[in-house]
């Protein structure tokens, strides 16, 4: 089995602030730093310190070299991201003295993606292997048309949710893991009872992760549901706290390890990259998610 993730690279600016500014309000802000991000590439890394071999799909501009490098670092294949003549994508974070956050997101070469080098490739996998997909890159239904094609396994983090989700066909999609806003805005549905209910009826061959902030995480398929509540800790900065946790329930999947097992272990490594700065810099690697766990 071979793990694909065709995501996005974002340079982020982090701007350290009191408060999430209001509208025409200015602010001073007590420090800005500059981190490698992106849902797309986060994940991959996740997957990486989790142990899993993962190649990450996507294109940067000249000025994302900094993503091949980390890919080299952190034990992402990268043989399949483009540099092309265009900018690299970019957010602006605030991040406030509560470790909430708001992101501005420009895509920059995360939307140039083509058919053409989407068919490129996904001709090097085979059914069976697995596809990571999110919403920052574009043309995500043709991605996920043709991976079906393919028979991959596709799990799909529905962020941010908008319109290009709407065209998706979604009964094409094996593995959902989404937040109780993307549930809400899938499902028209605010109670985590009611969204994991109704996503259980559209699409009831899938396994379904919902993640609920402070109240934990929800597991449900045709057969079992299961809990998880967080591990509480101070949160400096909640960036890819949902990133981590994907990439090591991923990781959980394909080491065959029991939901239960994976909810915990997954809970567990968001709970430390909550108390670190940035994305990529903030995900642990496996071996301290074990010895944390042990340690509980």
């Amino acid at each position: 089995m071979k793990v694909l993730n065709i995501g996005s690279m974002n340079l982020d600016y982090v701007y350290s602030v009191d408060h999430i500014i209001a509208p025409g309000e200015t602010q001073a802000t007590y420090g800005m730093n500059v981190f490698l991000g992106g849902k797309g590439i986060n994940q991959s890394i996740a997957l990486a310190k989790a142990g899993v071999y993962i190649y990450h799909g996507g294109m940067i501009g000249e000025d994302g070299q900094v993503f091949l490098d980390a890919c080299r670092e952190h034990g992402v294949h990268d043989e399949f991201i483009r540099t092309i003549d265009e900018k690299t994508g970019h957010t602006i974070i605030q991040v406030d003295k509560n470790a909430q956050n708001c992101i501005l997101l420009f895509g920059g070469a995360n939307q140039s993606l083509t058919e053409e080098y989407i068919d490129e490739v996904l001709e090097h996998f085979e059914a069976g292997d697995i596809l990571l997909l999110q919403n920052e890159v574009n043309k995500l239904d043709y991605i996920i048309d043709r991976a079906y094609d393919r028979k991959l396994v596709i799990a799909l983090n529905p962020s941010p949710y908008n319109e290009k989700i709407e065209v998706c066909d979604l009964s094409k999609i094996s593995i959902f893991l989404l937040n109780e806003i993307e549930g809400a805005q899938i499902t028209g549905l605010t109670e985590p009872d009611d969204i994991l209910a109704s996503m259980r009826k559209r699409f009831p061959e899938a396994k379904i992760v919902l993640t609920l902030g402070k109240d934990g995480a929800r597991y449900s398929d045709k057969d079992c549901e299961y809990e998880q509540p967080i591990f509480p800790v101070k949160a400096v900065d909640t960036t890819a706290a949902g990133d981590t946790f994907t990439g090591y329930f991923l990781a959980g999947l394909i080491r065959g390890m029991e939901i239960p097992d994976i909810l915990r272990m997954s809970a567990k490594a968001s709970s430390i990259a909550v108390t670190r700065n940035g994305a990529v810099q903030s995900i642990p690697k496996r071996e301290e998610v074990e010895a944390a766990l042990s340690a509980d």
